[in-house]
């Protein structure tokens, strides 16, 4: 069986994409065999995207399945790949993008697509994870984190906050690299999959760039692997900041 498909990426956040209209008999199925890095294609997800070209600004139906098969309900890369397909097809600025999430604005900048994200809380019931009120600086699984969801869940730490035992030895804080000798492998899957989080979590670690920005790192759930690059993540931390 031949599926047409199309490779996007946003920031090093890959995609395959196909329209939904193609037969797929098992959807996740495809997705765990061909984003595999190894034996597959290799990706960080497929979208399937189901275009309504009749609509002022155009819409797209987007439902991204991940490396392990299941859905996710909102990506915020894969939400500016498929603004970005969409957009390429139709000739507009503008796309309206419906996810599981909610439905997302996008427009068209230079030579980039910015989503408009919206709905993002803190709300332990939306997130979901089992507390009576906000997780803002708590301890879980040993790593201090802030809970928001972005479309996703994100447990979000800074560097300060990391535990020495997951820096490489000698490494300072205060380096603007101190990021990249934080042990993401070791410090992320308990806190991934605590059960606090009944559906898991994204868990992001990040530290200023020294230009008032910042710099992180996403494990992502679903991907069971840090991405190289996370545009749900990027807002959490902006918001936890």
């Amino acid at each position: 069986m031949s599926i047409p498909f199309q490779k996007y990426h946003g920031t090093g956040n890959d995609f395959l994409i196909i329209h939904a209209g193609e037969h797929v008999p098992d959807r996740g199925a495809l997705a765990e065999r061909e984003c595999d890095r190894s034996d597959g294609i290799g990706a960080d997800g497929i979208l399937f995207l189901a275009p309504e070209e009749t609509f002022n600004p155009p819409r797209v139906v987007m439902t991204l399945f991940q490396p392990d098969g299941a859905t996710a309900p909102m990506c915020g890369n894969g939400a500016r790949c498929a603004a970005e397909w969409t957009m390429n097809r139709t000739g507009s600025d503008s796309v309206m993008i419906d996810t599981q999430a909610g439905t997302l604005r996008a427009d068209r900048d230079g030579e980039g697509v910015v989503i408009e994200m919206t709905g993002l809380t803190f709300d332990p019931g939306e997130i979901p994870i089992v507390a009576d009120e906000p997780v803002l600086k708590e301890e879980i699984e040993g790593l201090e984190v802030s809970v928001v969801n972005t479309g996703v869940p994100h447990a979000v730490s800074f560097v300060d906050d990391v535990p020495d035992e997951f820096f490489e030895s000698g490494v300072s804080r205060t380096s603007s690299d101190a990021i990249d000798d934080i042990d993401l492998e070791a410090i992320a899957p308990p806190v991934r999959h605590a059960d606090v989080f009944p559906d898991g979590t994204n868990v992001t670690v990040a530290s200023p760039d020294g230009s008032g920005g910042f710099r992180q790192r996403t494990y992502e759930r679903g991907v069971e692997g840090e991405t190289d690059s996370c545009g749900t993540g990027a807002v959490a931390v902006a918001v936890v900041a």
